[in-house]
């Protein structure tokens, strides 16, 4: 008589008792739940009160627990993964912080589960005309003077980037379910709100979009990790979007020590199959059967 494993007889769809289960016996599958989101970019740099820093881009978001990020926002659909394979996962990093006067800020890195990719957060203009666009990402960078373009978003990952309004300061990075505002008077543009999900257990807001830098008031960082812009010529620096939410980094000016861009906040990769993983590497935590990957490894059912 042969016998099997515990987990080989799950696999053929047999539970200790050896009563069958619905599954079916030769389907050798399990099917999981994810949110991917991508690193933030970071907010560009003013150019001697010329123009100033636009706030970064929010890191792409998909999730097939609530609302992707973008347009048109909808719910994907869950990845279905075969037993004994390793599976890739890829933590996007944040863009880094930029210190030169006028530079437009540095995209984030893409995040990957398996088949699924969120695009990188995309940089905040710069205050100098030339590098004034937001770049383009899962979410987009806002402008850092006028005429200048906020950063196009990724469709059902994020949204564009605010725009400087024709005062000289930063448009707000775009973030996972709004654009970034645009500047005005001497205020910065506001970053774009995130996405809540609640695929760890309880509801978390990600991937919201940089503030930009203000001549007098600086745009305030997006829900879900966005860092705030800077006030030109003070002590209020730029603030880096959040660790592992993918938000974007403030919009920076360029007196040195404070004058500093915010780096991107680093993305996350959530998984739930609704079972324990086989193995993984890469250190992610467990609550349950939620594994949350902070860096990059493999998971294996």
């Amino acid at each position: 008589m042969t016998y099997f494993s515990e987990r080989s007889r799950r696999k053929l769809g047999y539970v200790s008792s050896q009563v069958p289960i619905t599954q079916d016996p030769y389907d050798l599958t399990v099917t999981a739940n994810y949110l991917v989101v991508a690193g933030g970019g970071s907010g560009g740099t003013e150019n001697y009160a010329s123009g100033r820093g636009g706030g970064g881009g929010a890191g792409g978001l998909r999730s097939t627990v609530t609302l992707s990020g973008g347009s048109p926002g909808t719910v994907e659909t869950a990845l279905t993964l075969s037993y004994g394979v390793a599976y890739t996962v890829t933590v996007g990093l944040g863009g880094a912080s930029t210190t030169l006067a006028g530079q437009v800020g540095n995209d984030g890195t893409a995040s990957v589960f398996s088949t699924i990719t969120s695009t990188a957060g995309g940089g905040g203009g710069g205050g100098i005309i030339p590098n004034a666009n937001g770049r383009t990402g899962g979410s987009g960078g806002g402008s850092g003077n006028s005429p200048s373009t906020g950063g196009v978003g990724t469709a059902n990952q994020g949204f564009a980037g605010g725009v400087d309004g024709g005062s000289q300061n930063g448009g707000g990075g775009g973030g996972a379910s709004a654009v970034g505002g645009n500047s005005s008077g001497v205020t910065g543009g506001v970053g774009g709100a995130g996405v809540a999900t609640v695929i760890s257990g309880s509801s978390v807001t990600y991937a919201g979009g940089g503030g930009g830098s203000g001549q007098s008031v600086a745009g305030a960082g997006g829900a879900g990790g966005g860092g705030n812009g800077a006030i030109s010529g003070t002590s209020q620096a730029a603030i880096a979007g959040t660790v592992n939410t993918g938000g974007g980094g403030g919009g920076g000016y360029n007196s040195l020590p404070t004058g500093a861009s915010g780096a991107g906040g680093s993305g996350v990769v959530i998984i739930d199959a609704g079972q324990v993983a086989a193995s993984t590497t890469g250190s992610p935590t467990l609550s349950g059967t939620i594994y949350t990957f902070t860096g990059s490894g493999t998971i294996t059912f």
